[in-house]
């Protein structure tokens, strides 16, 4: 059974609290333990094909590059925080820096991760507010937000709102963001040859 913890926690705290084998997935929001809801059948179908897509460009390419199962993103200087990101794609020559990567799958450094992933779902502040600064403060080279049914604010994704991917690159220490909508070609730098359009994508 789950220990219901009402009190604000630490990141060592959560990782010992998680329960193993969870049917669920969890993130520490500022000391508070969110139950992360149940992706719909098209969130995961767009989980498992662009996963499908950069594995295929990590084989092909033989990029220094691995897409783990399990991983916990601890921000920079943020005790209070973990997330598990939809996707993330680890940089495998940095991996032997991270502390806690063989043991507990924790990430604590950017320089670690070469790519991260989030599907919107009804929680959107946290893909393009919250995850968006701390990747930024990581120094995460590379940050995708996949909002296939428009669901951002409008300051994120203008008006009328419509399915939106927003790429956000690491330039001279802060994001930069480009947008990609319909049949406009996804432009990634840490897959540069990857040949996808935004449509395919949402329609996934």
């Amino acid at each position: 059974m789950t220990q219901t913890i009402t009190r604000p926690i630490s990141f060592d705290e959560f990782v010992t609290w998680y329960p193993e084998n969870a049917r669920r997935r969890y993130e520490l929001h500022s000391g508070n333990i969110i139950e992360m809801p149940l992706g719909t059948g098209s969130h995961s179908s767009i989980i498992g094909f662009i996963c499908l897509k950069l594995a295929v460009q990590i084989d092909r390419c033989e990029l220094p590059y691995s897409i783990p199962g399990d991983c916990l993103l601890k921000p920079l200087d943020d005790n209070e925080s973990g997330y598990q990101p939809d996707i993330i794609v680890l940089n495998k020559g940095e991996l032997s820096n991270e502390p806690r990567w063989q043991k507990e799958s924790i990430i604590t450094l950017g320089s670690s991760v070469r790519l991260v992933v989030e599907v919107v779902s009804t929680n959107w502040q946290n893909d393009y507010l919250r995850q968006a600064g701390d990747y930024e403060l990581m120094a995460i080279p590379e940050y995708w937000v996949v909002d296939y049914l428009g669901l951002g604010g409008r300051r994120f994704i203008g008006e009328p709102k419509s399915p939106t991917l927003s790429i956000y690159i690491m330039v001279n220490g802060e994001y930069e963001v480009k947008q990609f909508r319909g049949n406009d070609k996804v432009e990634s730098v840490a897959f540069p040859e990857l040949d996808l359009t935004a449509k395919q994508i949402f329609e996934a």
